[in-house]
C-alpha cells in the first residue's frame, strides 16, 4: 500500500499547554517552533503515523522570566535537552472520534501518552495545496516527565500544579 506524506505548516498551527499556578488560575504557554509529519495510507488518516517534535527554547509564557525558569534546569534544561519529542505515534479511529497513542520524550524520559484528536476534514486553500487539519488534547503528569521543580506558599498553595493539559490545532500540507 503506498502512503502520503504530510507534514504541520507551522503557519496555521499552535501547540500549547496549561497549568495550575497556585491552583486559582491557569497559565497558558505555547511552543513557538515545531515541525512533524505524518505518513498517511487512508483518506480518513485512520492509519497515520505521526512524528513530531518542538524546540524548548521557543517556550512562551508571555513573560520572560517564567520563560527562562521553564527552560532552566529546574524545569526543562533546554540547554541539555533542546527537544521534546512525540515518535512512534499512531492516530487510529475510536467511533466517531480519533484518539493519537504514542512515545512523549521530555528530558530524556519517554512514557506513553494518549491525545484525543478531532479531525476537521481536508480542504484545498487558495494556491492548490491541500491541507488537512486535526485538533488535539491530553494530559499528562510533569513529574513523570522529571519536571519536579516545587515550590508552596507561606499560605500552603502549590505554586504549580502537577497535571499538564496539552493541546494543538495543526495543519497538515499535503506533499
Amino acid at each position: 500500500m503506498s502512503t502520503t506524506k504530510w507534514i504541520i505548516d507551522p503557519t496555521h498551527s499552535e501547540v500549547s499547554f496549561k497549568v495550575k499556578h497556585l491552583v486559582i488560575s491557569t497559565v497558558t504557554g505555547y511552543f513557538r517552533e515545531f515541525e512533524g509529519v505524518a505518513e498517511v495510507g487512508s483518506d480518513d488518516f485512520s492509519d497515520a503515523k505521526i512524528d513530531f517534535k518542538a524546540e524548548v527554547s521557543s517556550i512562551d509564557t508571555n513573560q520572560s522570566d517564567r520563560d527562562a525558569h521553564l527552560k532552566s534546569a529546574d524545569f526543562f534544561d533546554a540547554e541539555k535537552h533542546p527537544h521534546l519529542r512525540l515518535s512512534n505515534a499512531r492516530l487510529t479511529k475510536n467511533g466517531s472520534g480519533y484518539k493519537v497513542l504514542g512515545d512523549l520524550t521530555i528530558k530524556d524520559i519517554t512514557k506513553p501518552v494518549e491525545l484525543e484528536a478531532e479531525w476537521g476534514g481536508v480542504a484545498e486553500d487558495g494556491y492548490g495545496q491541500v491541507k488537512a487539519g486535526f485538533d488535539l488534547q491530553g494530559k499528562i503528569s510533569r513529574k513523570a516527565f522529571g519536571l519536579t521543580w516545587s515550590a508552596v506558599t507561606e499560605a500552603g498553595s502549590v505554586v504549580v500544579g502537577d497535571e499538564v493539559r496539552l493541546l494543538a490545532s495543526v495543519q497538515l500540507v499535503k506533499q
